[in-house]
This record gives C-alpha cells, structure tokens and sequence, in this order.
C-alpha cells in the first residue's frame, strides 16, 4: 500500500479510500450481510488501506455500525475513520441540514454508531441554501476546538460556494475544509472546471467518489445491450446515464490500455485517476474481496503519458484554459 498526504496537511492516508456505502441492507445491490461486510473491512485493513469513507444516511446509521464493528479491534490511531453530515435522519424538524443543532447532534450519533470518541475527518455531504455557511462552520469548528472532531471536509457542490466556505474560514479564523470529495472519473470529468482548480490552488485534498462510475468503467457493461438483472446499472438511472456513445469511446480507450498493460479496466480505470495531481485518494466501493483486491492492484499499473492521453481525449474538457 502507499500512502499520501491529504492535502496540505499532516495527515497520512492510503491512495485508496474504502468507501462503505455499500455496507447495509437499504438497497439490492449491497452487499447486506453484516458479517460479510465486517470481513470486507478487515480485508482492506490487512492490505494496508487506513482510510474509511462513511455517512450517517448510508443505510439511516446502519453502515457506520458496521464501520464500527470492524474497527473495534483494529488500531485506531492508525485509521482515518471519514463521515458525512447534511441528510435527513428522520421526517421531523431538524433532522437533516447543515444548522448548529443538526451538525452537533449528528457528530455525538456518529461517534456513537462508530465506537470512537473522535472522528477524523467530518464532512458536509451537501451544501445547505437554508443555514449560514457561517453557522455550519462555527459547529465544525466547535466540534474541533472540543476534540471530537480532527479534521473538516466538504462534498459536492459549486466552486463559488466551496471558495466562499474557504473564505469565511479564512476570515473568521474557523478551521478550514481541507478535504473536497467530489465525483470524478474518467467519464465524469466536468469538476475539472469547476472544484478541482478550487482544490488544486487552495492546497485541499482530493478523494473522489464514483471513480469506476458506478461500475460502468469496470467493462460489465456493453453496447447496445441493457444491464443484467442484479447489477448496479439496473437499479440505477444515474449509472445508465452513462451509457452514452462519448463514455463508450472513453471505455474502449481504458480497455485497449487494460490489453497493453495486462490489468483489468477497474485497475486501468483507477490507474488514471491516481495520475491526475490533484487527486489524493478515490474512494472504491467493492461488494466482494476479489472485487477489493482487483482495486488495490490498480496501484501496481503504470501508465504512460500516451495511455492517460489515449483515455482522456474522448472527454477532453471543452473550454479555454488561461
């Protein structure tokens, strides 16, 4: 396993972040039992990944649990255990957004569901047009003046809203987001201008969500035919979204890279975003140990300059750069 810095800070993370949606019952194509998903953890453990992506919603707190579970018996000062805060946790008033009181209340739920008196990364899952950016980041910086909280981060929004965050940090003198999670693949490359300049220039990490496109990168999918019953791309509109003539071309660019350099295209898939600078870690969603070790040996495949061209032409970004 290597290791990297997550942004500009001190911190040490796996190139790969185990992503734990999947781990939970909420829908078919998780992987659903508890012990299996337990067994996955201690999988990506022994192979040196310390660095674990969950969210509270993921299955209403379910997928935390587990997180928790497989942990208990690990080494946490080794692990970098990541959450998220913002969606509803229930049908009344203040159970989901971005005010004080939510904020608070989910940060003590979480490290309940976690087994831990911290988390080391904390992240807004969404922005909130409804609370103050000053009111979120007050509650996250009170949450890491107290200790319960290591670092800050954010997911998924506008670069104007992320540099206004970043800004009202700076003036206010709050803790600052050092981490963006985004989606980002070689088929969803629009953040390339948008967060990722924001990113790049402001020194924050970089771990990327969807990095196989939920799963459309993995190959399983073909022309012209619809997805198999079970998979992914059958419950999902937002994966056969994908399925459009410029992502075929982008597939068949990674799979006849995959040929050259004798990986699978998940591998090659991964391979090309860990040559992009300014990613720190994606974030892998395996259901099965073949499925994790198949995405940790992406980080054994080199890519030549001409492979990661061949990959990115398809989708070039169509606008002008300074």
């Amino acid at each position: 396993m290597a290791y990297t810095r997550l942004g500009d800070t001190g911190l040490e993370v796996s190139r790969l972040c185990l992503g734990c949606m999947n781990f939970g019952t909420e829908r078919p194509w998780m992987v659903g039992d508890r012990d299996d998903s337990v067994d996955l953890i201690h999988e990506a453990l022994d192979l040196g990944i310390n660095f674990l992506d969950t969210a509270n919603v993921y299955s209403t707190g379910e997928s935390e649990e587990i997180v928790g579970d497989a942990v208990a018996s690990a080494n946490r000062d080794e692990l970098v255990l990541a959450t998220k805060v913002y969606g509803d946790m229930g049908d009344g008033p203040n159970t989901g957004g971005l005010s004080r009181k939510h904020v608070l209340d989910q940060a003590e739920a979480s490290l309940d569901r976690l087994g831990t008196d911290y988390i080391d990364l904390y992240q807004i899952h969404r922005w909130d047009d409804d609370t103050p950016i000053e009111e979120t980041l007050s509650a996250l910086d009170h949450l890491v003046e107290t200790g319960r909280v290591r670092y800050i981060g954010a997911s998924t929004m506008t670069a104007y809203r992320f540099t206004k965050a970043l800004y009202t940090s700076d003036v206010e003198d709050y803790s600052r987001f050092t981490c963006m999670q985004p989606e980002y693949s070689a088929v969803a490359r629009h953040e390339e201008a948008n967060l990722l300049e924001v990113c790049e220039g402001e020194g924050v990490g970089v771990i990327p969500w969807s990095p196989l496109a939920g799963g459309f990168l993995t190959g399983k999918y073909e022309r012209g035919a619809g997805p198999a019953d079970g998979t992914r791309g059958a419950a999902s509109e937002s994966v056969r979204s994908y399925f459009t003539e410029e992502n075929w071309a982008v597939l068949d660019a990674v799979r006849g890279v995959a040929e050259e350099v004798d990986a699978s295209p998940a591998q090659v898939a991964l391979a090309w975003l860990l040559e992009r600078d300014v990613v720190t870690a994606p974030i892998i969603g395996p259901r099965t140990g073949e499925h994790l070790r198949e995405n940790v040996g992406a980080l054994s495949v080199d890519l030549t300059p001409d492979q990661v061209d061949r990959i990115a032409e398809p989708k070039s970004p169509r606008y002008p750069k300074a």
